[in-house]
């Protein structure tokens, strides 16, 4: 999963923005929001490229609050979350939030104009747990097919997973990050993504 891809990614995520209610039906939910934030970021187009603090102010306000980072963070580390402090645990879902948000954060406006084509919804909501399908139009080439996996928490929809041309993104940070808990264990990933998120905010 390269970081173009990725980049589209964070685009899509701030679709989700805007007030997750579970009595708007995830599928609407997208739909809905999506026209506003992409709004909001050519409004402030001028602004963000004067301020960077300003779209990481955005994405703070329209993305975070609609994603459930804990249960992402559990299934990135797999058996090594069990295996984590408390302590640990909670610092590694604020670094790991960070990377997603501050590494791609800068290249979200390059993507404001693409299309994007929501599939038909065949999930049932009624479940708690659902697959919103999307695809992005890349220029001369295929559409990117992008899925949300979304449940309900606290009668709310959060995301929790997203499916980038089959890739699942959870997955892919799983791999990545067991690799590097086998060679620095699970503190030395955490500081190694602490240093990372650092650099990206300077």
């Amino acid at each position: 999963m390269n970081k173009r891809i990725l980049w589209i990614c964070l685009v899509m995520l701030s679709l989700l923005a805007g007030g997750a209610r579970a009595a708007v039906g995830p599928q609407q939910l997208v739909q809905e929001t999506s026209a506003r934030v992409m709004e909001k970021l050519k409004q402030d187009e001028a602004l963000i490229k004067s301020d960077p603090k300003h779209l990481i102010g955005l994405i703070d306000r329209y993305i975070l609050p609609h994603f459930d980072f804990e249960r992402m963070a559990r299934w990135v580390l797999g058996k090594y979350w069990r295996r984590a402090t408390p302590e640990q645990r909670q610092r590694f879902v604020e670094e790991f939030r960070a990377l997603l948000v501050r590494t791609y954060a800068t290249s979200l406006t390059d993507f404001v104009d693409q299309p994007i084509t929501y599939l038909p919804f065949r999930d049932d909501v009624s479940k708690g747990d659902v697959t919103v399908k999307s695809e992005v139009a890349q220029p001369g080439g295929l559409p990117v097919p992008i899925d949300y996996r979304l449940h309900l928490k606290n009668g709310e929809w959060k995301v929790y997973d997203i499916v980038i041309d089959d890739v699942s993104l959870v997955a892919n940070y799983r791999s990545s990050f067991a690799r590097e808990i086998k060679r620095r264990g699970i503190q030395g990933l955490i500081e190694r993504l602490a240093e990372r998120n650092r650099k990206v905010k300077q």
